[in-house]
């Protein structure tokens, strides 16, 4: 699809990667659609938008709220006329120890970031189907194949997102629409956004970007590039390639590997934190930001890259030797054999 004068609405746009990608689609000369709960951040986007090139138009939303969501919808058919891409990104975090989580914090994470998208896509095919064509977007994170300890609700959340977009492009395909309107899911590592700053927190820790930490500019290209070339899912980031192929060979012994790191990673042993729910209810103050200052972290991406393109080749050998080289998350490479056991530690 060509991105020019298109019409593209991004939720979860005053920051991150919703940002980002708000920008990137204006930088094309597209017309952007702004929905998040902050006004004021919505406004200052639009701003930065109008500046790269694009139009653009804020509609303060809470996705979780589907009259909301709807009135996006209608708001930017008025003003545009037209619908060519929805991109659902709006979400929320939360990191407790599992039986310690507030259920109605739980709750909401799955309504923002599930019924959030269920929102989105509900209104959104509509309009591509009126139009003949189009694109759905769907970020959803490399934890939806890589599940981790502390942030259940995103991990089921996520999860849900892929399976949701799996199971759109099989009914587009029963319809027959699906070779003009597109479902597509993108599934980012680790990004330097606000996210982490915003999430709700109850394990005492500080949580923080588990390294190596990419760029929320990465994932605006890879949607960019989506609509202009769809395909069904992608994975942002080296690092998450490395792992979803990890995944894929051996689930058990990365749930291993995954735990261990999460746990030394991404949250902070020396820095204490609060209880607190974040932005789960009430959205951060300020008027927003692409990047969360944890870009720094991706230097301990050099040796992971390197370990990743060696391993690339050395996978079908030593999978047939019963030893996967596996991804560790804190930038050093591990061999453990099919049982989790013979750590070797590689670099």
């Amino acid at each position: 699809m060509r991105i020019k004068n298109s019409v593209v609405v991004i939720t979860g746009a005053s920051s991150g990667i919703g940002r980002a990608t708000a920008l990137a689609f204006a930088r094309k000369g597209a017309r952007v659609v702004l929905a998040a709960r902050r006004k004021d951040a919505l406004e200052a986007v639009a701003l930065e938008c109008e500046a790269a090139g694009g139009e653009a138009l804020a509609v303060p939303a809470d996705t979780a709220d589907y009259a909301a969501v709807e009135e996006v919808a209608r708001q930017a058919a008025d003003r545009f006329g037209r619908i060519d891409v929805w991109v659902n990104n709006a979400a929320v975090g939360m990191f407790a120890p599992f039986e310690q989580a507030p259920l109605e914090d739980f709750r909401r994470v799955l309504d923002v970031n599930v019924m959030g998208y269920v929102h989105g896509a509900r209104v959104a095919l509509p309009h591509l189907r009126e139009r003949g064509r189009g694109v759905l977007v769907n970020v959803s994170s490399l934890t939806a194949v890589s599940p981790q300890p502390y942030s259940t609700a995103y991990v089921m959340s996520k999860a849900a997102t892929t399976a949701l977009g799996a199971s759109l492009r099989q009914q587009l395909r029963l319809t027959g629409d699906h070779k003009k309107i597109h479902v597509c899911t993108v599934q980012p590592a680790t990004i330097d956004t606000p996210f982490f700053d915003h999430v709700a927190n109850y394990t005492g820790r500080k949580v923080q970007a588990m390294p190596p930490v990419y760029s929320p500019e990465r994932v605006a290209s890879a949607i960019v590039d989506l609509v202009k070339d769809p395909e069904p899912e992608v994975t942002v980031g080296p690092a998450g390639k490395a792992v979803r192929a990890q995944a894929r060979m051996s689930a058990q012994t990365l749930e291993k590997v995954m735990a261990k790191q999460v746990d030394k990673a991404h949250l902070s042993r020396q820095d204490p934190a609060p209880a607190m729910s974040g932005n789960l209810y009430t959205p951060a103050a300020g008027t927003g930001r692409v990047h969360g200052g944890h870009h720094g972290k991706r230097r301990t991406a050099v040796r992971r890259l390197a370990l990743v393109a060696a391993g690339g080749a050395a996978v079908a050998v030593a999978a047939r030797r019963g030893a996967l080289p596996v991804p560790d998350l804190a930038g050093l490479g591990e061999t453990i054999n099919e049982k989790g056991r013979a750590w070797t530690r590689t670099a």
